[in-house]
């Protein structure tokens, strides 16, 4: 038995689901529509954009199909070299190798000639990037 509290008392959250009304009537009309809007189809007394567009409206099919491969980054090839997530592995895991194997054969003045070898190459992108492209002229 329950006694009377003026405090209430959390309770644990149930699963609880809301369930879509299906409706196997209008399922059935709708398909036997279907079904002669095709037959018309045929026969051509419908035209075929009308039903292209009554296909795109009251289409069944799963708009998700597909969508997780087409979009994925892992289908598609990277268009340049800095894309590729290898490619940018491999070059972070030569540049620490190097890091450590010049730290241990220069000393700490090794990070400074990387500092300035890295000022340059950023300097020389940056110059690159500035001058314009020649374009053929017509």
């Amino acid at each position: 038995m329950k006694f009377p509290s003026i405090f209430r008392v959390n309770q644990p959250r149930r699963f609880q689901i809301n369930p879509r009304h299906y409706d196997p009537v209008k399922e059935e009309i709708h398909q036997r529509t279907e079904n002669i809007k095709r037959e018309l189809e045929a026969r051509g007394v419908l035209e075929s954009e009308d039903r292209e567009e009554l296909d795109r409206r009251y289409s069944h099919g799963s708009s998700i199909r597909g969508a997780f491969t087409s979009g994925s980054p892992i289908k598609k090839q990277p268009s340049t070299v800095m894309q590729s997530a290898g490619m940018m592995r491999m070059i972070i895991f030569v540049l620490l190798v190097a890091g450590f194997g010049g730290y241990l054969y220069i000393g700490p003045d090794f990070f400074y000639y990387l500092l300035y070898l890295g000022a340059a190459v950023a300097l020389l992108v940056s110059l690159f990037k500035l001058k314009p492209s020649k374009k053929k002229a017509t």
